[in-house]
């Protein structure tokens, strides 16, 4: 069942379906990793109802453009009725397509990529295809969405993902070998004295070696 939800910024809301994958903190999190900078061009890679998108765009100024890239139709479908509910068809573009498939016209197009990924293995049941496809990799790996998000991004140009952090390892190395080198990191724990969950890993497209490892994070978004 389609739902309308408040973003809790500013008068923004976001359509969800109880049927279908539900953002979660995570998303919110990754929003919150990094500041727009002036005629920002971003995209949200796997954004499934548009949450990490639409988030940012709500807190920050200055952003020229926001394209969300959605597989599941049904998700980018409600990603095009929150955009039409918050009247910003002017900044948002929906594109429904794999991330292997984004076209050539993006090539080198966007200064910031955002991307909360399906980051477990695994497969999944029949009745649970839809979920399963935002949780696991099932149509994208890492090693693919680092390829794809190096291709889109200009020189200079950031890339912003959540991880597990159990695989921070793998995502350092993957993205230093597909050019986007690691220069900020960030883990999260659900409290103090927890070991960390999940990593906000910031990467550069030609940026130089040297990393910034900032104190862990203490979720307390865990109820969203």
């Amino acid at each position: 069942m389609r739902v309308t939800e408040t973003l809790l910024v500013g008068d923004y809301k976001i359509v969800q379906d109880t049927e279908l994958y539900r953002f979660t903190s995570d998303a919110v999190l990754l929003s919150r990793f990094q500041r727009a900078k002036k005629g920002e061009r971003v995209a949200d890679f796997c954004a499934g109802s548009g949450i990490v998108g639409l988030h940012f765009y709500a807190e920050n100024r200055g952003i020229a453009s926001v394209t969300l890239f959605e597989m599941q139709r049904e998700l980018a479908e409600m990603s095009q009725e929150t955009v039409e509910l918050n009247h910003l068809e002017d900044v948002f573009t929906v594109e429904n397509m794999r991330v292997q498939d984004i076209p050539p016209r993006y090539t080198e197009y966007f200064s910031l990529i955002l991307c909360n990924p399906p980051y477990e293995r695994g497969g999944f049941l029949p009745a649970d295809e839809k979920k399963a496809l935002c949780r696991k990799e099932i149509s994208l790996t890492l090693g693919e969405l680092a390829e794809h998000a190096r291709r889109c991004l200009r020189f200079g140009g950031r890339f912003s993902l959540v991880h597990r952090a159990d695989r921070l390892a793998e995502a350092i190395y993957t993205l230093h070998d597909c050019g986007l080198e690691p220069k900020r990191i960030r883990l999260v724990a659900g409290k103090a004295g927890d070991a960390p969950y999940l990593a906000l890993i910031g990467a550069v497209k030609g940026g130089k070696k040297g990393v910034e490892v900032l104190p862990t994070l203490i979720n307390d978004l865990k109820g969203i």
